[in-house]
């Protein structure tokens, strides 16, 4: 009979995550601001990704969960969308960081004023004015608070005051904007008006150069102006504000003219007499008559683009630079040992007589050696299992619970059949990073990873390394996503001495095979 303490073997979790919201970025609320976006739907038309085969085996293999992929929504093509569909930007984000991997915060740009006053018509003039990807748009309204059970009664009656600072969760805006303003991934919530309650989805939101937040109540806490760059208060008549919100609230959300009159009287014109039209002293900059001034906007994108000319990197050249003169190796770098099996399929590899179809046999063969070295370097524990012959035996449990890959596409995506060959139920996902022809810098185009990252040990893939630039840009968006230093894995199969020094400097604690 089996010991209580001998460890049974389950079948492993997926480590998967379906994610119900991509990365997000939506010009109403919010994974950042975008360039122009070439949205093609791929829902029940296009092919289902192909399960990579193994030279090995004449079967298909199971099919490997993966990231569910981005999307855009046709709203604005200054901002990224994501809900279940691919989007394709034809403009990257440059780099955010200096070289030695700082971030530099992202420009925020508050904007206040009463009810349907036009912020979000300034918003939308100042980022098509702006002309740069990577903007995005966060809305208060986001922001309300849950409401119980005799509030949301209330505000079924229109005597619930949504126009009160009291009515909006401030810790959670803080924190928001804080972590957005640090370059991190944020989870925003969808409002919904119609049920005055939060969805069950969330909206992420990453990689913003410039974030422009807009609300009633912007100005109304003391945290929330020390995290601002630049404040912008839109001032307009008080009749063509309750025309607009008349409108908007009969039309866009489902009111009754009697109950929007009511809420207005009530609520909404005693809270910008006593808390935002008093806030109005803490802005830098007056917008009379809202988005038909066109003078105040030049102004406020004349000195954005000054302050983002100021914040520019070039790291390419710098990188290109660098070397190790002379300097040790450092200890996180690992490379495969060079056994005999290893010399031969270099030999093959490096054959210029070599046929494709060898070639590629030999680099898949020589991926699924570097993987099952990767794999050895994750956290195991012991545990003790019962053979068959009634012994029992003090073995190892990888303990690690989740496991993903992430490739830098495109040179990356090659290394992916390898990794679920030797990795069983491994999560998959892509960042797409380009060097742009004109600066020669590295950009960001496309990232679709699981919502759980952080919670993963990830294996970053590129097969070839030079200077680092594509996979330092990589490892700061998973940075960016909370993943720990001491989780990473570069795992590659050829690299310039330049890269790998380079990448160490800024992560020391990051695995390099």
């Amino acid at each position: 009979k089996m010991n209580e303490n001998v460890f049974k073997f389950q079948p492993r979790a997926n480590s998967a995550s379906d994610s119900g919201s991509g990365e997000d970025q939506d010009i109403q609320d919010d994974d950042q601001m975008t360039p122009l976006i070439i949205q093609t739907d791929f829902g029940s038309t296009s092919p289902q990704p192909r399960t990579p085969k193994s030279p090995l085996k004449g079967g298909p293999l199971k099919k490997r969960h993966r990231a569910p992929p981005g999307s855009a929504k046709p709203e604005e093509t200054r901002v990224f969308h994501t809900h279940g569909r691919r989007t394709l930007y034809t403009a990257g984000r440059p780099p955010w960081y200096n070289q030695e991997g700082l971030l530099k915060n992202a420009f925020v740009i508050g904007i206040c004023g009463g009810s349907a006053s036009g912020k979000t018509t300034v918003a939308r003039k100042i980022i098509e004015a702006l002309d740069v990807p990577w903007v995005s748009l966060l809305s208060m309204d986001s922001f309300y608070k849950v409401l119980s059970h005799e509030q949301h009664e209330k505000a079924i009656r229109n005597e619930y005051d949504f126009d009160h600072p009291d009515a909006f969760d401030f810790d959670l805006l803080t924190s928001t904007i804080r972590r957005l303003k640090e370059g991190k991934s944020v989870n925003v919530p969808i409002y919904n008006f119609a049920t005055h309650a939060r969805e069950k989805q969330m909206k992420t939101i990453y990689g913003a150069n410039v974030v422009i937040f807009e609300g009633i109540m912007a100005f109304a806490n003391a945290e929330l102006l020390k995290l601002m760059d630049m404040k912008a208060f839109v001032d307009t008549d008080s009749d063509i504000r309750l025309a607009r919100r008349l409108r908007r609230d009969i039309a866009e959300r489902g009111r009754e003219l009697q109950g929007v009159l009511k809420q207005y009287m009530t609520f909404v014109k005693p809270s910008f007499e006593h808390y935002i039209e008093p806030s109005m002293r803490s802005a830098d900059i007056i917008v009379p008559k809202g988005g038909e001034n066109d003078v105040a906007i030049n102004l406020i994108v004349l000195h954005v683009h000054n302050q983002l000319q100021a914040r520019g990197f070039k790291l390419r050249s710098k990188q290109a630079q660098s070397s190790h003169n002379g300097q040790p190796m450092p200890g996180t770098l690992h490379v495969l040992e060079k056994t005999p099996q290893v010399h031969g399929i270099h030999s093959f590899i490096r054959e210029k007589s070599t046929s494709r179809d060898e070639f590629i046999f030999y680099s898949k063969r020589l991926m699924r050696l570097l993987f099952e070295f990767a794999l050895s370097m994750l956290p195991f524990k012991n545990v003790n299992v019962e053979t068959p012959q009634g012994f029992q035996y003090t073995g190892k449990l990888l303990a690690a619970e989740k496991v993903a890959g992430v490739s830098i596409l495109r040179a990356g995506e090659t290394m992916e059949p390898a990794l679920c060959e030797v990795c069983k139920d491994v999560s998959i996902g892509k960042i797409l990073i380009q060097t742009n022809l004109q600066t020669g810098e590295p950009e960001l185009h496309y990232t679709r990873l699981p919502r759980d990252i952080k919670d993963h040990y990830i294996f970053l893939l590129d097969a070839t390394v030079a200077t680092g630039a594509a996979a330092m840009m990589a490892i700061r968006v998973l940075l960016d996503h909370d993943v720990s230093e001491e989780k990473i894995f570069l795992c590659s199969l050829l690299m310039a001495d330049s890269g790998e020094l380079f990448m160490m400097v800024v992560i020391c604690e990051l695995y390099i095979i």
